[in-house]
């Protein structure tokens, strides 16, 4: 019991200061992408195909840290969802409610 107790604890110590890392750093790809529609301009490019991939994981780690990426993050969820519509990204991410 107390060594559940204690994990616990420990958990709770180290989850939420990396969550909220992980929140300031999408902050800062947020403020780059700002109204442009991709990272690059108007144009699908190398920064895009490097970044979406983390987009798959976004739901697993909302679940764990209990938070909204897109509460804190809204264009960088709609830049997601935009690239999300390319046949050639939909196509090879996982999907990320199986993540």
């Amino acid at each position: 019991m107390l060594q559940e107790k204690y994990g616990q604890q420990k958990e709770k110590s180290w989850k939420k200061p990396r969550m909220i890392s992980f929140i300031e750093s999408l902050k800062l790809l947020e403020g780059e992408i700002g109204d442009k529609p991709y990272f690059g301009g108007e144009d699908f490019g190398y920064l895009d195909v490097a970044l979406i991939t983390f987009y798959s994981c976004f739901d697993a780690l909302e679940t764990i840290g209990k938070f909204r990426v897109e509460e804190h993050c809204p264009k960088l969820i709609e830049w997601a969802k935009r690239c999300m519509k390319k046949e050639c990204v939909s196509k090879s991410l996982a999907d990320p409610k199986k993540v």
